[in-house]
């Protein structure tokens, strides 16, 4: 897939949908690709790998029950090596691009397993991760790519990583432009996704930070970056991909009103019903809030105290289509002071 970006994709950045755990599920990728196609390709949640794990079925349904037509990765994240080849090897019997090994993760119960972003404390043992991970995938004819972030404590540790990778043929590696002691707290520092560019064999993707098409293609203008992987920003709008198509396609970029987004929650509401077995409204309404928290941003302040204290789905949609039934255009960027999205507007300088 990475080998012929540039005609593919014809000087346009490959795009990807950032896995996010619990949020980027088979449902999500379905939303996502009903909205101008969505991104080029998409990267399962993690699997969680350990001596005694097996590969959750909820996530393998976003491979074998995808019906997208855009090749999809499986994510691991995990420290112990047989683990991750026994997984890896089941995980590839299956149609998937390739397999993505997970060392960004910022949360404190991962990085204490050692795991995630955690193990960019022991670069050692990933590097013999990698060799093993890129001989498994070798052999059966796929992908391996790597997903990080620039460092543990501080950014001054990114060299030493890149090191490690460059002795490796991976096939991409995405970079989440921050550390993981940032968290999703600072801007992104786009200088060492560009030092990644310069120095890596393969193509290097930019994640984080963007919001919409200003950021996108400031992030990929800055980097040289071949692709840019969105998360956050698409949840908040799943216009975002197709946005940016019309805007390297020289085309108008549309712009969606309140209307519209009513209408992505409710299809994101439909498309998440079809993976529940039995309807539980309450355990409905909650997975929706997880949504919800970004795609209120630059709503209404209001609007995102309400929609954080209802229980049943009425109130649910009361709520939406209090705000929502307008043909008012929603605004471009979410607020900058949110703890959700913080610092983009560093991209724009």
């Amino acid at each position: 897939m990475f080998e012929s970006l540039g005609k593919e994709f014809d000087g346009r950045p490959v795009m990807a949908l950032a896995p996010m755990q619990d949020v980027t599920d088979l449902a999500f990728m379905r939303v996502m690709s009903a909205y101008g196609g969505g991104p080029d390709y998409f990267i399962t949640e993690y699997f969680r790998v350990h001596r005694d794990s097996s590969p959750e079925k909820k996530i393998l349904r976003s491979i074998t029950g995808n019906e997208t037509g855009k090749p999809v990765f499986a994510q691991m994240i995990g420290v112990d090596i047989g683990s991750l080849v026994r997984t890896a090897k089941f995980l590839l019997d299956y149609e998937i691009a390739g397999m993505d090994i997970n060392l960004g993760c910022p949360s404190p119960t991962v990085c204490r397993k050692d795991a995630g972003g955690g193990l960019l404390r022991n670069l050692s043992h990933v590097d013999k991760i990698l060799g093993v991970l890129r001989e498994v995938c070798s052999a059966r004819g796929k992908e391996f790519t790597v997903k990080t972030r620039i460092g543990y404590e501080d950014a001054g540790e990114f060299e030493a990583i890149l090191d490690v990778f460059a002795k490796h043929e991976i096939d991409a590696l995405a970079i989440h432009g921050r550390t993981v002691r940032d968290k999703y707290q600072t801007p992104v520092r786009d200088e060492y996704v560009k030092m990644a560019v310069e120095r890596m064999a393969c193509p290097v993707i930019a994640n984080g930070n963007v919001v919409n098409v200003a950021t996108g293609r400031a992030y990929h203008e800055k980097t040289g970056a071949a692709g840019l992987m969105i998360g956050r920003g698409a949840i908040r709008s799943p216009w975002i991909f197709e946005q940016l198509r019309q805007s390297y396609a020289g085309d108008e970029v549309m712009v969606p009103t309140r209307r519209d987004l009513r209408g992505y929650v409710q299809m994101l509401f439909d498309e998440l019903a079809k993976e529940w077995a039995v309807y539980h409204e309450q355990n409905y309404v909650n997975k929706m809030k997880k949504y919800m928290i970004y795609i209120a941003q630059g709503i209404d302040a209001e609007f995102e105290q309400r929609i954080r204290r209802v229980r049943t789905e009425a109130e649910f949609f009361g709520v939406c289509d209090a705000f929502m039934d307008s043909d008012a255009l929603l605004a471009d960027l979410p607020p900058e002071r949110s703890k959700l999205f913080c610092g983009f507007s560093d991209l724009l300088d």
